[in-house]
C-alpha cells in the first residue's frame, strides 16, 4: 500500500537549534546553483563553497563507515551523506546512556540508562545554494494516491517543516562505487544542544534547565549498516526540587546545581519498502499506530489504525512451506538481549521468560520466532552495545521503582516495531513477593516468609518478563480473560494445572488466590501462563494473509477468524479501560467475582492470624508487618472493588455488523443482587476479623480506621450518583433491571437489620448508618442560600433521583420510629434519634 506515491503529512513544530549550528536560510535566488562536485569556491562569494574533498578530508582524518560516513579530523566532525540516502527516511532517536541519581527527583520512573528521550522521523534532502535540509516528517495525515485531485491538496496544506540547515563542505565521489555523496560538518550541532538530537520534551519533565557547553563533549561517533551512533557528554543546570512560597510567590529553594548525563542519539534508516501494515480491529487487543486518510472514504475522511507488530516474513526459499502449513523459520528473528547489568542469577528466568513466547508464533506459522539471549561479553564481541538501536533488550534500573514495563519504537508509516528497550526496575521484585505473599501463602509454605528462594522469586521473575515482552510485541492489556474460567474451576487441581487460571498472560490476574489449601493445588496451578487468547492473538497479528498484498484485501480473512471464535469466550479480549463491565477488571479472577472474592477471604482470614510469625525476621522491628498488614487490606479492597462493579453495569461484546446480537446489555438482576447480598455479608456486618490484636498492637492501626475506611469508601462506591444514574436509564431500558429502588432496599436490608431485630448497633454500624442516611441526604438537600420549591438547587438535577432518595429517606424515618419504643440501648437510642433528625432537616420546607 505504501510503496509508490506515499506521502504523509502533518504540520509540527520546527526544532530551533543554536544558530552556531547551522547558518541562516538566504532568500531563493541570492546565491548561484549549487557548485558540481569537487568545485572549487565560485569568486565574489561573500562566504567560501564547498572545497575539494581531499583538501577538506585529508589523511588525518579518522573515518568510520556505515550508513552514514564519518570523519573525525582534529576538533571537527564531517558527516558523508550518500545521495541514495536523500528523501530515506530515518528514526532519530535519543536515549540517556548514563544518569546520576539527582536526574530523578520527584519522578522515579524516569531518568534511568536506557531511557528513551526523544524520537522523530527526518528526512535528508538538498537545498539551494550548497545547503542540505534535514525535514522532520510527520505520518499522521495522508493521501496515498497521486492519482486523485486530493493527493494535490493534501501535500500543499501539510508542508513538513525544516528543522535544520547545514552547508555543504564537498561533495565526493566514491572511486570504486561511483557513488555520489556530500559533506556536511556536524562540529557544532553535536557539541551543542537541540530538541531534535537530544532531550527533547524529556528536559521539561525531568526539570532540566540551562546547557553548559564547556561541560559538554563527544565521546564517540560509530556508524553501523543501518544505524549510526553518536554518543555525547553533556551537562545542564537542574532547579532544586524544594519550593517556598514568600509574599504569595513561590520559588525554589537552593542553588541550580549541575548534572552531567551521558547521551546516545541513534540515526536509523528505516526500510525503502514499509512493511504491509495490518489493520486492527478492536476485538483483538493490540497497541496502534494511527493516521488520517484522505482516500479511505470518499465522502469524507478516515482515522485508519494499524496494529503495532515485528517484521515476520519466511525466507524467499521456505514461502512455498509456510503456505502448505509447515513451520520455518523468520528472515530475522525477534532477538531480545538481557542487560549485561543484570544480576546473573535473574538472566536465565528473564531469557526463559522471553522464549515462553515461542509456541504463541508456531501458531503464527513460525519457530524459532523470538529468542532470549544473554549479552554478549566485551571479550565475545567488542562492537556490542546496549546503545546500539539495532539491539533490543531488558534493561536492568537500579530503581526503588516496583515496576517493569515494555515500551518499543515504531515505523509510523507502517506499525512496524524497530526495537525495544524493556524497562526492568530492580524493585519489581518487592512487588511481586508481596503479591505471591497475600495471594498465595495460605496455600504455598514457599510464600510465608519475607525473603523468597531464588527458585521462586526466579519463577516470579518469569512471568513478569512474559507479560512485558507481550507488550513489546504488539498486545495490550486483555482485563477480561480471567472472566472465561468458571470459579470452581479454580480449585479443580487437575484442570487448572493443565489450563491455567487464566487465558492470558496480559491479563492483571497474577496469582490463584481462589485455590483453597484442601485443593492440593501447585505453582503450575498458581503462576499465569501464556494462556489461549495470547497465542490467537499472536497468529491474528502475525499470520500471513496468502496472496494479498494490499492491507485493505486481508480485511475479511481477519473478520473471519475471529468470526470463527466469537462464540468461544477463551478468544475474547475485555478493554482495559471499560468503565461498566464488571467481566474486565484488574487483580480479579473467575467468571463470578462474589464466589472468587468469598474464597479470597477466606484465604486472608487464615494468612491475618500468622502475619506475625511470617513476617518476622531477627533483629528489626514491625515495618514487614505493617507493609504485609497493608497489603492484606489492600486485597480485601480489591474483592471489594470487584464486586462493586457488577451494580449498574452492563456488558460490551464489540461485533462487526454481520455479527447478530446486541453490542451492549445489562447485567442480569440476578448478579447484582447477588453482589449486594456479598457487600452485605463481607463489609456492612462488620468484618472483626480484620482487627486483629495480636497485629494491630505491634504496628498502631486503631481498628476504627482500618473497618470505618473499608465501609466508607465501599458506601460511597455504591451509593454515588454515577451508579444510581445507571440504575434509573437501565429501568428505561428494561423494566425488568436491578433499579435503584432494589438497590436501596438491598442495602438497607443489611445495613439496617437492627431495626428489625431490636439488638443495639454498634459503633461501626452506627457510623455506616449515620453515612448511609447522609449519602441520601446530599441528594435531596437544598444548596445552601438556596430557598426550596421547584427551581431549588439540589444535590443532583434528576428529578426521578431526588425523589427516590426522598421516599428512602422518609421510610426509614418512619421504620425508625416505629422501632425506638422497643431499643433499650441508650446509645443506639441517641444514634437513632439523630438520624431521625437529620432526615426531618433535609426533608421539611423550611
Amino acid at each position: 500500500m505504501f510503496r509508490r506515491h506515499l506521502i504523509c503529512i502533518s504540520f509540527i513544530a520546527a526544532v530551533v537549534c543554536p544558530a552556531t549550528a547551522q547558518q541562516p536560510a538566504r532568500p531563493a535566488g541570492a546565491n548561484p546553483a549549487p557548485a558540481p562536485p569537487g568545485a572549487a569556491p565560485q569568486a565574489g562569494n561573500n562566504k567560501p563553497g564547498p572545497k575539494p574533498y581531499r583538501e577538506l578530508i585529508t589523511d588525518k582524518a579518522v573515518t568510520t563507515r556505515g550508513l552514514l560516513i564519518v570523519h573525525r579530523l582534529d576538533d571537527k566532525i564531517y558527516v558523508e551523506l550518500p545521495d541514495s540516502l536523500l528523501g530515506r527516511d530515518m528514526l532519530l532517536v535519543s536515549r540517556l546512556s548514563k544518569a546520576g541519581a539527582d536526574m530523578r527527583t520527584g519522578n522515579k520512573m524516569n531518568g534511568y540508562a536506557g531511557d528513551m528521550l526523544n524520537r522523530t522521523v527526518v528526512r535528508f534532502e538538498k537545498g539551494p545554494a550548497n545547503r542540505i535540509f534535514l525535514r522532520e516528517i510527520s505520518y499522521s495525515e495522508r493521501s496515498s494516491d497521486s492519482t486523485r485531485p486530493m493527493f494535490r491538496s493534501v501535500l500543499n496544506s501539510n508542508i513538513q517543516p525544516i528543522a535544520m540547515s547545514f552547508d555543504v563542505r564537498a561533495y565526493h565521489k566514491d572511486p570504486v562505487t561511483g557513488m555520489q555523496a556530500t559533506v556536511m560538518e556536524w562540529t557544532e550541532l553535536i557539541n551543542s544542544d537541540n530538541d531534535l538530537f537530544f532531550f527533547g520534551p524529556m528536559k521539561g519533565k525531568l526539570g532540566i534547565g540551562g546547557y553548559q557547553a564547556d561541560k559538554s563533549y563527544l565521546l564517540d561517533i560509530k556508524s553501523y549498516p543501518v544505524n549510526t551512533e553518536i554518543k555525547t557528554i553533556k551537562t545542564y543546570t537542574k532547579a532544586p526540587a524544594g519550593m517556598q512560597l514568600v509574599n504569595g510567590v513561590t520559588s525554589t529553594i537552593g542553588t541550580p546545581k549541575p548534572i552531567t548525563v551521558e547521551l546516545n542519539t541513534s540515526i536509523v534508516l528505516l526500510p525503502a519498502l514499509p512493511m504491509q501494515p495490518r489493520y486492527a480491529d478492536n476485538r483483538v487487543g493490540y497497541f496502534t499506530s494511527e493516521y488520517t486518510d484522505f482516500d479511505a472514504d470518499p465522502q469524507g475522511v478516515k482515522r485508519v489504525s494499524m496494529i503495532e507488530r515485528w517484521r515476520l516474513e519466511p525466507r524467499r526459499e521456505d514461502m512455498d512451506k509456510y503456505l502448505r502449513g509447515e513451520l520455518v523459520e523468520p528472515q530475522k528473528p525477534i532477538v531480545i538481549y538481557i542487560d549485561p547489568a543484570t544480576p546473573a542469577k535473574w538472566v536465565p528466568y528473564l531469557i526463559q521468560g522471553i522464549n515462553d513466547w515461542q509456541p504463541a508464533f508456531e501458531k503464527a506459522g513460525f519457530k524459532n520466532a523470538i529468542v532470549g539471549k544473554k549479552a554478549p561479553s566485551p571479550q565475545e564481541d567488542p562492537s556490542w552495545s546496549l546503545d546500539d538501536a539495532r539491539n533490543s533488550a531488558v534493561v536492568y534500573k537500579p530503581s526503588p521503582v516496583a515496576n517493569a514495563s515494555g515500551p518499543h519504537i515504531t515505523d509510523p508509516r507502517s506499525g512496524e516495531v524497530i526495537e525495544t528497550h524493556i524497562n526492568w526496575y530492580h524493585n519489581i521484585m518487592k512487588l511481586v513477593h508481596d503479591w505471591y505473599f497475600i495471594q498465595a501463602a495460605a496455600v504455598d509454605p514457599g510464600a510465608r516468609n519475607m525473603q523468597f528462594s531464588d527458585s521462586l522469586m526466579g519463577q516470579l521473575i518469569r512471568f513478569v518478563s512474559s507479560h512485558e515482552v507481550g507488550h513489546t510485541l504488539g498486545l495490550r492489556h486483555n482485563f477480561g480473560a480471567s472472566s472465561a474460567t468458571p470459579v470452581e474451576k479454580l480449585r479443580d487441581k487437575a484442570w487448572v494445572e493443565a489450563h491455567g487460571h487464566t487465558l492470558s498472560i496480559m491479563d492483571y490476574a497474577r496469582f490463584n488466590y481462589v485455590a483453597q489449601p484442601e485443593d492440593n493445588i501447585t505453582e503450575a496451578g498458581l503462576f499465569p501462563r501464556i494462556g489461549d487468547y495470547d497465542k490467537w492473538a499472536i497468529e491474528w497479528g502475525y499470520r500471513l494473509v496468502p496472496g494479498v498484498k494490499i492491507a485493505g484485501e486481508e480485511r475479511p480473512v481477519l473478520d473471519q477468524w475471529i468470526m470463527s471464535h466469537s462464540n468461544d469466550k477463551r478468544y475474547w479480549f475485555g478493554n482495559e479501560s471499560d468503565p461498566d463491565d464488571p467481566r474486565s477488571q484488574s487483580e480479579d479472577l473467575g467468571d463470578n467475582a462474589m464466589k472468587a472474592g468469598a474464597y479470597g477471604i477466606k484465604n486472608l482470614r487464615r494468612i491475618l492470624p500468622r502475619l506475625v510469625e511470617w513476617t518476622r525476621e531477627a533483629n528489626s522491628d514491625y515495618d514487614n508487618l505493617q507493609v504485609m498488614y497493608r497489603q492484606l487490606n489492600s486485597q480485601f479492597s480489591l474483592y471489594i472493588g470487584h464486586v462493586v462493579k457488577y451494580i449498574g453495569g452492563s456488558y460490551e461484546n464489540l461485533k462487526t455488523v454481520e455479527q447478530p446480537g446486541a453490542v451492549y446489555s445489562l447485567v442480569p438482576a440476578a448478579l447484582q443482587q447477588e453482589a449486594v447480598a456479598f457487600l452485605n455479608a463481607q463489609v456492612f456486618t462488620t468484618p472483626e476479623w480484620l482487627a486483629d490484636k495480636n497485629v494491630l498492637s505491634r504496628i498502631g492501626a486503631p481498628p476504627a480506621t482500618v473497618i470505618g475506611s473499608l465501609q466508607s469508601e465501599t458506601l460511597s462506591r455504591i451509593m454515588s450518583p454515577t451508579v444510581f444514574n445507571k440504575l434509573l436509564v437501565a429501568a428505561t431500558i428494561d423494566p425488568h433491571a436491578y433499579s435503584m429502588t432494589d438497590l436501596l432496599a438491598g442495602l438497607r436490608k443489611g445495613i439496617w437489620n437492627e431495626l428489625d431485630t431490636k439488638q443495639p448497633v454498634s459503633f461501626y454500624r452506627r457510623n455506616l448508618q449515620t453515612a448511609y442516611a447522609e449519602k441520601l441526604i446530599a441528594i435531596v438537600l437544598p444548596v445552601t442560600g438556596v430557598k426550596d420549591g421547584p427551581a431549588a438547587s439540589r444535590g443532583s438535577d434528576n428529578a426521578d433521583l431526588v425523589a427516590i432518595a426522598k421516599a428512602e429517606l422518609k421510610g426509614l424515618k418512619e421504620k425508625i420510629r416505629l422501632s425506638l419504643p422497643a431499643i433499650t440501648d441508650s446509645l443506639t437510642r441517641y444514634h437513632l434519634q439523630d438520624v431521625v433528625e437529620r432526615i426531618t432537616n433535609a426533608i421539611t420546607v423550611k
